[in-house]
């Protein structure tokens, strides 16, 4: 697993939540994948190349550096970088805001 387990609001957690906000942060949606993508699947783009981490250092900070060019496009698709993200079956997407910060 790549991400340790916590206690949030005493729950035990394995995993997290991707969600698009406004820039003011008054309107927060969990994003969508779409239907037949699998629990744990991998989300890429493109021209990601490397193999992922076998685990991630939570002391590197590395979603924290990586979240900063997270986005949705005009067409609510997610994006890094401007480059597309997908599981196998197709994009990533946010029910309705555009222009959107991930985190």
């Amino acid at each position: 697993k790549q991400w340790y387990q916590r206690r949030v609001r005493g729950v035990k957690s394995h995993g997290m939540l991707l969600c698009a906000s406004d820039k003011d942060h008054t309107k927060v949606e969990v994003l969508r994948v779409p239907e037949g993508s699998k629990p744990g699947e991998r989300i890429t783009g493109e021209s990601f190349t490397e193999a992922p981490d076998a685990q991630l250092n939570p002391k590197k900070k590395i979603f924290e550096k990586v979240q900063t060019d997270l986005t949705t496009d005009g067409s609510l698709q997610v994006t890094y970088r401007g480059e597309l993200l997908r599981t196998s079956v197709g994009p990533l997407t946010a029910p309705s805001l555009a222009s959107a910060v991930i985190r």
